[in-house]
């Protein structure tokens, strides 16, 4: 069965209409053909809305008790199964007696019977701004509905009126009742307060569709940057301009619907390069990060060997609109060697705008290895460098050494060559064009006619010269470009594997929570991870960690990555590249859902016990209401007919009270001894006091107040004794004997207490020719208020059986039931003799 959909009408205050507007959809949907039943509306007694209930089927309120006021009637309702229920109010707590607690479960019921809803509820209910809301306004707010519940509303329709229209409308009565406007006016309903709801309910559902735009580029893998709100990305270097560089961009942010910038609207990226994620970050970038989030923004770090890559990269991911970059430290001399990132993000950026800020660093000097390294990481381009300088000059002085000062000019200028390839191998394009144009220098210094200058004087030596130049060049260019898809590739299948294995994972539901957090710290390299959640009071919890010292706050994270609006994902050892970001996101998303299961899966099982313990109440009060009542109502009028002074009564009537009397007390006694030891079974409270104890003792006392004509006792005195607490066995035997002793037809043969020793298990046999019980339901019979209809009402309440299985386990031994040979059935205790070891307890 397809689950109903939920549409949600949202209220920035009361009396903005939203009952009103719920009622208007629904009759829309009637006139459209649809079956509509009101099963509870909140009028309020306002005219204009109770006229629109006019022509809907209205569902009679369940009333509980005289005088109070009707709630849903969620049984009916679900009986009825219209198309479209409306049900008002979903944040209202029910009367004592409902099934559910709150309203909002009965509408997940209708939700999950198919039923399409149709619900109110005003901002303030939401759990998560309940405290927000009592700021505002002062009052605290006993109702109230989890976001979650609301959020995951098929539909959410914000119902809003300016503060000055409510107070208004307010003042005409169409609100409360003329004694209660001006109270309202002056407390609750003053126009600030109205104003900071509106602002708030604004702000709740705009985030709900930013969520809503998010999974939707997502699902359809676009990365186009949509401009549907100001999100600013302010590049940090870690160099003293970025203070300036973070105020600017705030002030950009604040420009932008909201005011005062969130971290989902200002965040500051840090590119490193990957040499350099075993340094610290300076104390300037950690003085950075502490004005970011005083001014409301959100830090990040990313691992890119191409700066601008990177940051374009990361902007797009977080669909940004906006980039803030400082002026280029750069001095003049150092543009020879190439644009700097911001010529080029500018460049690239394509439909997200570029702000060039500058500041008085601008200029003054940056190192060299930043503007002369290649795309292949620091270390191979110093090598490089090293090689570029050192190795020409080496094989030089060997070509100038006897025998190799006889190789001819070709052959010098085709070792040289080699010692470029082997230069761009090593360093990439600017070590091997160094390289290149060193080696030519010393080649025309040392190997060409006229010896010691830069002549040269033979067209094919130039030629080879150039040549040489060229061939370095273009090698460095291929091998720069093929170790820049050679990571790429590597990256590539390291995702995919790394993905396949996490769907598997989560798809077959075999992973905890933190054997998945250690699979995503084993997977990046990281010292531990931590998946943290934020509590309603703004603070941060861990959930579940793995690996020595996890963050126990999202700014103490190297890498952090959001799961949901509450929880996030942290890891601690060394921050990430910008590309390793979308695998983090999938692990961080399957974390959540993991965790999601486990507490559905956990939510499920309270359920099923709440459910077992409803069944198990509802029995008991049936039985109350007559099981224990039959004994009491024979007891009443045996004592009235006594105490009766018109009537006369022999010595024989009597005695025949007296005695009903004792039976019906009698009665009532083993039924509260059942309800008493049936309680201390579920409390856990029986604490069995082991003794070595024989049969023969046990079974005499258990039988006490049985017919002996009712009754064969075959129990050996020279039975092996067994480990027992005798009081439980005697309680245990003795609703057992009375069981199959009320089930034993009248005429056939007693029912047979036997005993007898198989090794170190003694069996003690109480076997009776009544119906007897069918195979599958033979466990049935030991639950607690189960009589499978074998008993006339009246005369228990299915405890015997439950509280025996129960005292006998509690021993370390076991109760089942068996068929009778000849029709019946027989209860068998397996008890523990004296030498035996024992299952559990201790004594």
């Amino acid at each position: 069965m397809a689950r109903g959909r939920l549409r949600i009408y949202l209220g920035a205050a009361p009396g903005v209409g939203k009952t009103y507007a719920a009622l208007g959809e629904a009759r829309r949907r009637r006139e459209r053909g649809a079956d509509v039943v009101v099963g509870l509306a909140e009028t309020h007694g306002r005219v204009q809305t109770a006229e629109l209930l006019d022509g809907l089927e209205v569902l009679a309120r369940r009333v509980e008790r005289k005088g109070a006021v009707g709630e849903l009637d969620l049984d009916a309702l679900i009986a009825r199964r219209p198309a479209v229920a409306v049900v008002d109010e979903i944040a209202r707590t029910n009367s004592s007696g409902s099934r559910n607690a709150k309203r909002w479960q009965d509408v997940e019921e209708l939700l999950d019977a198919g039923i399409d809803v149709i619900s109110t509820v005003n901002v303030h209910h939401l759990e998560s701004l309940t405290d927000v809301a009592q700021q505002i306004t002062g009052v605290y707010q006993q109702e109230t509905v989890p976001d979650d519940v609301v959020r995951r509303a098929d539909q959410i329709e914000l119902c809003d009126m300016s503060p000055t229209a409510l107070r208004r409308r307010m003042s005409h009565g169409n609100v409360y009742s003329a004694d209660k406007v001006d109270a309202a006016l002056s407390n609750y309903f003053r126009e600030g307060n109205l104003t900071a709801l509106r602002e708030l309910a604004l702000l709740w559902v705009a985030d709900r569709v930013d969520e809503g735009l998010a999974r939707y580029r997502g699902a359809h893998n676009i990365r186009l940057t949509w401009e549907a709100r100001e999100r600013v990305v302010v590049a940090l270097t870690g160099g003293p301009e970025g203070e300036t560089l973070i105020r600017r961009a705030a002030r950009i942010a604040a420009r932008s619907p909201g005011g005062r910038p969130q971290p989902s609207q200002l965040m500051a990226v840090h590119v490193v390069s990957s040499d350099e994620l075993a340094r610290t970050p300076p104390e300037t970038l950690r003085a950075q990060q502490r004005l970011l989030s005083e001014l409301g923004g959100g830090y990040h770090q990313v691992i890119g060997d191409n700066v601008a890559a990177s940051l374009l990269e990361f902007a797009r991911g977080v669909n940004a609109t906006q980039i803030v970059l400082g002026s280029s430290r750069r001095r003049g001399w150092q543009y020879l060697f190439g644009p700097g990132v911001g010529a080029v993000v500018s460049r690239d950026a394509e439909d997200i705008d570029v702000h060039m800020v500058g500041h008085e660093h601008a200029g003054r000097g940056r190192g060299p290895l930043s503007i002369l390294g290649g795309g292949l990481g620091r270390n191979r381009t110093v090598w490089g460098w090293l090689l570029a300088v050192v190795l020409p000059v080496v094989v030089t002085l060997a070509l100038r050494v006897p025998p190799l000062n006889l190789l001819d000019t070709t052959t010098n200028i085709l070792l040289h060559l080699l010692v470029t390839v082997a230069v761009a191998l090593a360093g990439g394009l600017w070590p091997a064009l160094f390289s290149a144009t060193w080696n030519t220098v010393l080649l025309a210094l040392f190997f060409s006619a006229p010896s010691g200058t830069l002549t040269v004087p033979l067209l094919d030596n130039a030629a080879a010269l150039v040549a040489s130049v060229i061939v370095g060049a273009t090698v460095a260019v291929v091998v720069d470009l093929a170790a820049r898809r050679s990571a790429q590739a590597a990256l590539a299948r390291a995702e995919a594997g790394a993905l396949s294995l996490l769907a598997s994972s989560v798809l077959d539901g075999d992973e905890p929570v933190p054997a998945l957090l250690g699979r995503v710290r084993e997977t990046f390299g990281q010292r531990s991870a931590a998946l943290l959640e934020q509590g309603e009071n703004g603070q941060w919890r861990v959930v579940d960690s793995t690996g020595p010292e996890p963050c126990t706050d999202p700014g103490q994270a190297d890498a952090l990555v959001s799961v949901s609006d509450s929880l996030a994902l942290g890891l601690r050892g060394h921050v990430l590249p910008a590309s390793d970001r979308r695998v983090l996101s999938a692990f961080a998303t399957s974390v959540g859902i993991v965790l999601e299961r486990q507490r559905l899966t956990r939510d499920a099982a309270e359920a099923r016990r709440q459910a077992a313990g409803n069944r198990i109440r509802t029995a008991l009060l049936a039985a109350v209401s007559h099981d224990l009542r039959t004994p009491l109502t024979s007891v009443k009028a045996s004592v009235s007919s006594l105490r009766a002074t018109d009537i006369a009564l022999d010595e024989a009537d009597r005695t025949e009270l007296l005695e009903t009397i004792e039976e019906s007390t009698d009665r009532l006694n083993g039924l509260i001894d059942n309800l008493l030891d049936m309680s201390r079974l579920q409390t856990d409270s029986v604490c069995p006091q082991f003794k070595e104890v024989g049969l023969e003792e046990v079974v005499p006392r258990a039988l006490i107040g049985v017919p002996q004509e009712l009754v064969s006792v075959d129990v050996p005195e020279q039975l092996a004794r067994v480990r027992c607490d005798s009081g439980l066995l005697e309680r245990a035997v003795a609703n057992v004997v009375e069981n199959a002793v009320r089930h034993n037809p009248a005429g056939a043969a007693p029912v047979r207490v036997s005993a007898s020793v198989l090794g170190a298990i003694v069996e003690l046999r109480v076997g009776d020719h009544g119906p007897g019980v069918p195979d599958e339901s033979k466990e049935r019979i030991f639950e607690a208020f189960q009589r499978l209809g074998d008993t006339p009402r009246g005369t228990g309440i299915g405890l015997g059986l439950a509280v025996a299985r129960g005292f006998t386990e509690a021993m370390d031994g076991s109760l089942v039931a068996e068929d009778t040979p000849g029709g019946g059935l027989t209860m068998v205790f397996a008890l523990l003799t004296g030498d035996a070891r024992p299952v559990s307890g201790s004594d």
